[in-house]
């Protein structure tokens, strides 16, 4: 079985994937005939980024695991140097009042994505290095000192979304590194008055907040519930089996970013709850195997590796359940894509990324 785990992760990845290429294209038809005059503008563009992922991946795949843990604070420095590189005058992109991406010209680099990739590196580097110490205020403490600065930066794009979620993964690392049930419990304390805080201090995300509950309330319909209800309006035309492949109406001008952060409302509308459950399955099983491969790594006492594949099978746990709980109304809406489906050549390239580490880590522990 363990010969067969990089076998099971790339198909379920790629059917993966090519879901994602699917319904990008199917849910962008009319957004990329109103931007460029091509239906398939952003159809293109994604399958441009899948090659681009697919030749970052086969460079990964030669790189030996370790490589990470001796480089870990170049790789953290360079992250937290591009997140400052958006607030230099024209260099930092602004899209939808956030100021989160710098224009590569073929697609937008997003730096708080390769951050959240950075700092599961550096932190599961840390775990290793002072195992001995984690459980101390001082070995506790320490790798929080270095997120908040990265969520320092973040938070000022806005990025609340981002935020949370590189706090839940690095929290898990730190849990499962062997800090106390205490101490987690008063970070998580201490955090969610924070995000509190986070959220009245700003009226849009505490709009945002309240708007989930009652999306169609007519306080909210016009503005922070426009998504939402278009989503859910969506989802409730598609029943079980849903209107087929391209037949679509939100995504026709009704429902915004239908093919980025409210695509699986799109995929739920054209394949029913039946399409959603085999994507959820897909992720799911996913998941396992990386966590698996993880298991597998702390056995033979790699214990860096096991750390790294935990943190990337967190990180995309927590940013699907976020981004289907959005979809779903579960969730305040937050700017948050779904790993391998949505469009977007940053979070595609750096989510394939991390399938290759896993990959790589894998082999390594066959060659045991």
């Amino acid at each position: 079985m363990q010969v067969n785990n990089s076998f099971f992760l790339t198909i379920t990845f790629t059917l993966i994937l090519l879901f994602g290429l699917t319904f990008v294209a199917s849910s962008s038809v009319f957004e990329g005939f109103e931007l460029s005059g091509d239906p398939f503008y952003f159809a293109k563009r994604q399958f441009i980024f899948v090659i681009i992922g697919i030749i970052s991946m086969l460079i990964i795949l030669n790189i030996p695991s370790d490589s990470y843990a001796k480089f870990d604070w170049l790789i953290i420095i360079f992250c937290f140097l591009l997140l400052l590189a958006l607030f230099v005058p024209n260099i930092g992109k602004v899209v939808n009042g956030s100021l989160r991406w710098i224009d590569l010209g073929l697609f937008n680099l997003q730096p708080s994505e390769l951050a959240k990739f950075g700092l599961i590196i550096y932190v599961s580097g840390y775990c290793v290095r002072r195992s001995n110490q984690i459980s101390t205020i001082f070995g506790f403490v320490r790798p929080l000192m270095v997120v908040s600065l990265f969520s320092s930066a973040i938070i000022f794009q806005p990025d609340l979304g981002s935020v949370v979620i590189i706090f839940c993964v690095i929290l898990s690392l730190l849990f499962l590194a062997g800090i106390s049930i205490g101490q987690f419990s008063l970070l998580v304390l201490v955090l969610s008055v924070l995000a509190y805080i986070a959220v009245r201090h700003e009226p849009y995300r505490y709009a945002r907040l309240i708007s989930f509950t009652d999306p169609f309330a007519p306080e909210f319909e016009e503005r922070s519930g426009y998504q939402l209800s278009n989503a859910l309006i969506g989802i409730g035309r598609g029943e079980f089996f849903g209107v087929g492949l391209g037949n679509s109406i939100q995504k026709n001008a009704y429902l915004p970013e239908p093919h980025t952060d409210f695509i699986f409302a799109i995929i739920l509308e054209e394949t029913g709850i039946l399409g959603g459950l085999a994507l959820i399955f897909l992720f799911i099983f996913l998941l396992f195997l990386i966590l698996k491969i993880s298991n597998e790594s702390f056995k033979i006492k790699n214990s860096y590796q096991g750390f790294l594949c935990f943190g990337i099978a967190i990180l995309i746990a927590i940013q699907t359940i976020f981004n289907l709980g959005v979809n779903l109304g579960l969730l305040p809406t937050k700017g948050l894509t779904l790993p391998f489906v949505s469009y977007g050549g940053a979070s595609l390239i750096t989510f394939m990324a991390m399938i290759a580490i896993v990959l790589r880590i894998d082999y390594e522990n066959r060659s045991y």
